[in-house]
């Protein structure tokens, strides 16, 4: 397995289109009030981590913009990346979970068809970029994304395979710690904490 820095990882806090069960992919909805709380939950989880990385790397979308502007401190260089996008969903972009869920039937537990939307992203080509992102980073660094883009991330990062890493949690307004091949949990309840390790 590659090696590669420590990580923090967080997902932009709850939006509007989370409210409504719509998929978001590349398009944007703005942060509901809880979203805005979620993001300053983080900044206190990253307040109590003893050496924080001085670099973020963020999704250029509103939502990640966003909770970046609240949830990191100004010592902290926050630097903007497309490849951090959320999976573009294509065709299903602004549709609801409940609509999507009677079109694909019985496989959407699976959640493979996340990497089939019409004109969307594949598997690939979404892990792609991220691949391409981790590949460069040369210290430990912030990572501010999104539900899929975070699992795609965190799955590379400690060598899953697409199935495995679709069975991610993706929460909003937690920290996902990444070191030496295995992920962390940091949450505000003690009893949230959990060390999570996969084997591939």
């Amino acid at each position: 397995m590659v090696k590669y820095p420590e990580l923090f990882v967080l997902r932009h806090g709850q939006t509007e289109w989370n409210v409504a069960g719509k998929f978001q992919g590349q398009k944007n909805s703005p942060l509901t009030a809880k979203g805005k709380a979620q993001a300053q939950l983080q900044y206190e989880l990253l307040s109590g981590v003893e050496t924080l990385p001085k670099q973020a790397f963020i999704s250029p979308q509103y939502r990640t913009v966003h909770t970046a502007q609240i949830a990191l401190g100004p010592q902290i260089e926050q630097v903007l990346d497309d490849r951090l996008k959320e999976i573009n969903f294509g065709a299903w972009e602004g549709k609801a979970r409940s609509e999507l869920k009677s079109l694909i039937g019985d496989d959407y537990e699976s959640g493979l068809w996340h990497f089939m939307s019409p004109q969307g992203e594949t598997f690939e080509e979404i892990s792609a970029r991220v691949q391409s992102f981790l590949d460069e980073l040369t210290a430990p660094a912030i990572i501010v994304t999104h539900g899929i883009t975070s699992i795609i991330l965190r799955g590379i990062y400690m060598g899953l395979d697409q199935l495995e890493l679709l069975q991610l949690p993706r929460k909003q307004g937690c920290i996902y710690h990444l070191a030496d091949g295995v992920e962390t949990l940091i949450a505000k309840s003690e009893n949230d904490q959990r060390t999570l390790s996969y084997v591939s």
